[in-house]
């Protein structure tokens, strides 16, 4: 069955008023210049990282994982930029939530239009597959202004902030799917509409293989192969960054990925992995490290975390 909303009542229950209050504080927020906002979401970050030891030991092991050519101090330092990134991710989500769409499609510079239209040509369904990156949020409003857009979620267990979330997507997105309805994906690409779907948790063996990334084995969702052979739909990797040094942010476009899917699952993990780790690369502490995204391990090796 599905899961049932908690009722509006039950939602002003004392438990649940210092919720209300930081997502009180949170819109607040949202009406200080992009500089200023950031600037508070870094320190956000600050304390997150001080507060949070299982979260930073996850990050860290993720990071000596993933650069091991980087010194101990160098790693140890992506760390905490990396905390300060999940900082302004969290004023980020709150932008794109209750900021004007113009306030933030003035700090967005995008690249690779021309492939989306080129997709967009083809008559049909568009996957837009991107990943985790902490500015994800954000991007999606000036996305959702250019087109209809229909994203992948998962409902947040915490009942005022899925409420505040729920808003934001109906608002905001031409649909929101749930994660474990396939068939409302398939359906939404098959009416022709444009949906964005990332494949780099791990959510364990069913319906993944293994594949490398950052030359790591990492349990990889097949889904983007099989929905691809399902509906046709032409695959445009889409990917996301806040600019360093700046409150901008960089939406970007890769070219359709040709043949795929490849009849090799495997082969396109691997080829989809490549290009998060490429962009990952470019900008090491925006990707979400907070993530256990080598928690399941093949052939029963030791685990990470």
């Amino acid at each position: 069955m599905p899961d049932t909303p908690p009722a509006e009542s039950s939602l002003l229950a004392p438990r649940h008023w210092p919720t209300w209050a930081a997502l009180g504080v949170l819109r607040a927020i949202t009406w200080l210049p992009f500089p200023a906002a950031l600037a508070v979401g870094r320190t956000l970050g600050r304390i997150a990282y001080g507060l949070a030891p299982r979260r930073r030991r996850i990050a860290r092991i993720n990071i000596d994982l993933c650069f091991p050519e980087r010194s101990e101090a160098e790693r140890a330092e992506l760390v905490r930029r990396h905390f300060a990134s999940v900082g302004m991710g969290v004023i980020e989500t709150a932008m794109s939530w209750w900021a004007p769409t113009e306030k933030i499609q003035r700090q967005v510079e995008w690249a690779g239009l021309e492939h989306f239209e080129a997709a967009r040509a083809q008559g049909r369904g568009v996957m837009l597959v991107g990943a985790h990156f902490t500015d994800l949020e954000i991007a999606g409003q000036p996305l959702a202004a250019r087109m209809d857009l229909h994203v992948m979620y998962r409902p947040h267990e915490n009942p005022v902030i899925e409420r505040a979330m729920s808003a934001n997507r109906s608002r905001r997105y031409g649909k929101a799917i749930p994660r474990h309805d396939s068939r409302g994906l398939l359906r939404s690409l098959r009416e022709g509409h444009v949906v964005w779907y990332a494949s780099d948790q791990n959510y364990g063996h069913k319906g993944s293989v293994f594949a490398p990334f950052f030359g790591i084995p990492a349990a990889t969702n097949t889904g983007t192969s099989r929905i691809a052979r399902l509906t046709g739909a032409p695959v445009v990797p889409f990917f996301s960054a806040r600019l360093p040094g700046s409150s901008r942010y960089l939406l970007e476009f890769l070219p359709v990925l040709e043949d795929f899917p490849s009849g090799d699952d495997a082969a396109d993990a691997t080829r989809i992995n490549r290009l998060i780790e490429d962009f990952a690369r470019r900008f090491p502490e925006q990707y979400l490290w907070v993530n256990r995204r080598f928690k399941d391990r093949p052939n029963d090796e030791p685990r990470f975390y």
